[in-house]
């Protein structure tokens, strides 16, 4: 089963999902539990935490230096996506490195 946690606005959330023919769990919508979350940040680390987007620009110091699954649960746009689940394997991202190891 594949999974695929993103944006549902985020352009490469969509080609992910469009390459693997699969729905995206939009985690804006539906935010994701705080157990996923640390599931996804002990296989990423802060590599999880997109510090490039335009909501990381957004913040004070002092909300940077919180706790980063308090920041990815008050700011679900901090997670760097798509995080794609394939039969139990987390990947992030969709580079070439990712789409190889995903569509095989």
């Amino acid at each position: 089963m594949t999974v695929i946690y993103g944006i549902k606005t985020c352009d490469t959330c969509r080609k992910a999902a469009k390459s693997l023919a699969v729905d995206l769990h939009d985690i804006r919508a539906n935010p994701l539990s705080r157990e996923q979350l640390e599931r996804f940040y002990q296989n990423f680390g802060d590599a999880l935490v997109n510090t490039r987007s335009t909501t990381w620009r957004g913040l004070s110091e002092a909300e940077r230096g919180r706790d980063p699954l308090d920041l990815l649960t008050d700011h679900p746009t901090l997670m760097k996506r798509p995080v794609i689940e394939k039969d139990g394997t987390l990947y992030l991202g969709w580079g070439k490195d990712v789409q190889t190891a995903v569509l095989g």
